[in-house]
């Protein structure tokens, strides 16, 4: 019986060491299959190559239909590290003409799971990326000695002009960020880094393809797998119609070339942005291809900031054209009428203190305040308004109502373009000045200088451009944007509902008066170099202090008075009062764009505007 017992339980220990072995190979066999990403990464390799088919990037036009931006074929080079056996690194680096350092040190980049967290010996790495098609040619022919290499297809972007580079914008490489962040990237994959590119990325990228390639057992490429019934096609990003007419576009850079600042313009009845000028500026093309390091680094590195996007990143004191804004408020307020006049005797007086103004008749009511851009004007009626305890029982209450009359116009707070990078500007509230005075430490005069767009006051252009386009329709404006169509779909309801100001429509008319006859007036007016004989242009001019030297030329306006088809808005750095640089260049964008020329009798002023010169140092005509 004991035999027995023993026989017995030496059974049941044989099983459950059989069924131990066979549980661990199975636990085994299940994390190389299941868990193990190397090893299915190994095995499908042994017989498949899955190769990343690389979606056309989607194409940009004008408004017009003229093709801007456009793909050109490029290469990438490819290796599968386990695949590379007995290559000649002297032969393969002489064919891509670099060095054996640079070679081993991009080998060791790979590798390295914390530059590449995506390193497998299984997978295909990027080597080196974007050549050409001649060093693409040079490759080919030898591709066959440097087994575990092998070249994919891309696309880089082309351009059919010289212009608008901040708009377009450019790609660049992914970082760490973006592959966490997107399961769509992988490393060596290129994403839109600014402007429309960046913005529009989604849309424009489209999707990616799969070809799935068959290997023989020596690893060689024997055809596709099933004659491709696996494969997945490509889905091409989707073509992007911008509001801007390159035309206009161009225009706008020639007549910046050598200065500093911004235009802005925009069609009024939608909203579209009709051309966005950053100067200086830079050829778009420098941004493609392997020299896209090096180029921005020089960029960079100029003084004259060329990366910088001025339209939607510079802030600056909106200076007077900022009073068409104040007098709307006024009006609504009910402080004034289109009949108040106030006296100007050479500025604002304020105790022992001045806000000085240039000789102009007086008394003026509003239109003529606006015509001649009075300062005392707007500081009677700021000081008015937030001093009347009827309206308001405290400054406080007065200064938060003056603010929200500004935000409902569009300042203080971006706008909302289909642009990365807008920066909000600075309305101050009443807890701005509480911090800095105590909550009864100011009054009115102490901080009046906002009245006319000083002190703390900022705004960008694209601001003041919007401001021009609201009075323009007599009280809205649609958020600003630079594409019209998506894929030949019209852009969503963000771009195209109305966006009403605390304004009634009605007050708009003195505004608009003043503005019309500070151009048009036979009586003087602050820019009357802007009158055209054809062209009802309104406008405001206006005067930026600038700190670090010359103030800056500012204008802003729109044409014709009825039924207008373009506002803009003119920032000249450096270049002093607003009528002697900001207005001509802004009439000649306005006649350009409505008459598709320059007249005759308008020439010397074009010419004018071409040759000048403005920069930190000063001003000078060639």
């Amino acid at each position: 019986m004991k035999n027995k017992y023993e026989l017995e339980n030496r059974r049941w220990f044989i099983a459950a060491g059989v069924l131990f072995v066979a549980l661990i190979f199975i636990a085994r066999l299940a994390y190389l299959q299941i868990i193990e990403e190397n090893y299915k990464s190994y095995a499908d390799s042994n017989a498949f190559l899955k190769k990343t088919i690389y979606p056309s990037r989607g194409l940009m036009y004008d408004r017009n239909g003229e093709l801007l931006v456009y793909n050109q074929p490029a290469y990438d080079i490819m290796l599968v590290f386990r695949e590379i056996k007995g290559l000649d690194t002297l032969d393969f680096c002489n064919t891509l003409n670099i060095t054996k350092e640079q070679f081993d040190k991009r080998m060791a980049q790979l590798k390295n799971r914390k530059l590449n967290p995506g390193y497998s010996a299984y997978t295909p790495q990027v080597f080196m990326n974007q050549l050409s098609a001649q060093e693409y040619g040079i490759l080919q022919e030898k591709l066959h000695r440097f087994p575990g290499f092998y070249i994919q297809s891309r696309t880089l972007r082309q351009y059919s002009f010289n212009t608008a580079a901040h708009l377009f914008g450019s790609l660049g490489e992914v970082n760490q960020k973006d592959l966490q962040e997107d399961p769509y990237y992988a490393s060596g994959d290129y994403s839109g880094r600014s402007g429309i590119e960046r913005f529009y990325e989604e849309q424009l990228r489209g999707e990616k393809g799969i070809e799935i390639l068959l290997r023989d057992a020596h690893g060689r490429i024997k055809g596709r797998y099933e004659n491709g019934q696996h494969d997945i096609p490509p889905v091409s990003g989707k073509d992007l119609t911008l509001s801007i007419d390159v035309e206009l576009q161009r225009y706008g850079e020639k007549l910046m070339q050598n200065k500093l600042g911004s235009i802005v313009a925009i069609e009024p009845s939608t909203g579209e942005v009709l051309a966005m000028i950053s100067a200086p500026s830079f050829d778009p093309s420098i941004m493609v291809g392997r020299q896209r390091g090096a180029n921005l680094v020089e960029l960079q590195n100029n003084d004259d900031r060329p990366l910088f996007d001025r339209p939607l990143m510079a802030a600056y004191p909106p200076g007077s054209t900022f009073k068409t804004a104040q007098g709307l408020a006024f009006l609504q307020e009910g402080v004034i009428t289109p009949s108040t006049a106030y006296p100007c005797h050479g500025g604002y007086f304020y105790g022992s203190k001045k806000l000085g103004c240039h000789p102009h008749a007086s008394p003026l009511g509003l239109a003529a305040s606006i015509q001649n851009s009075c300062n005392a004007y707007y500081c009677f009626g700021l000081k008015a308004m937030l001093e009347n305890r009827t309206n308001h029982p405290t400054i406080q209450d007065g200064m938060d109502k003056w603010r929200d009359y500004m935000v409902s116009m569009g300042f203080g707070y971006k706008l909302g373009i289909d642009l990365p990078s807008e920066y909000r500007g600075l309305i101050p509230n009443s807890g701005f000045y509480d911090k800095i005075y105590g909550k009864r430490g100011w009054r009115a005069n102490t901080i009046i200088s906002i009245s006319i767009g000083q002190g703390e006051v900022l705004a960008t252009p694209l601001q003041i451009c919007n401001l021009a386009a609201t009075i323009a329709n007599r009280g809205f404006f649609y958020t600003p944007h630079v594409v019209k169509k998506i894929g030949g779909e019209a852009q969503d309801s963000t771009y195209t509902e109305r966006r009403y100001t605390m304004v009634d429509s009605k007050h708009y008319d003195p505004i608009v008066e003043g503005m019309y006859l500070a151009v048009n007036s036979d009586y003087g007016g602050t820019a009357r170099i802007g009158r055209m004989r054809e062209i009802e242009l309104c406008g405001k001019t206006g005067t930026a202090q600038n700190p670090h030297g010359k103030d800056h030329s500012i204008f802003m306006g729109f044409a014709p008075k009825d039924n207008p088809k373009i506002a803009i808005a003119v920032y000249i750095e450096n270049a002093g009062f607003g009528a002697t640089y900001a207005v001509p260049i802004a009439s000649l964008m306005v006649e350009k764009y409505l008459n598709d020329s320059i007249s005759n009798e308008r020439k010397w002023m074009e010419e004018n505007m071409l040759k000048t010169k403005i920069t930190k140092s000063g001003i000078t005509t060639n």
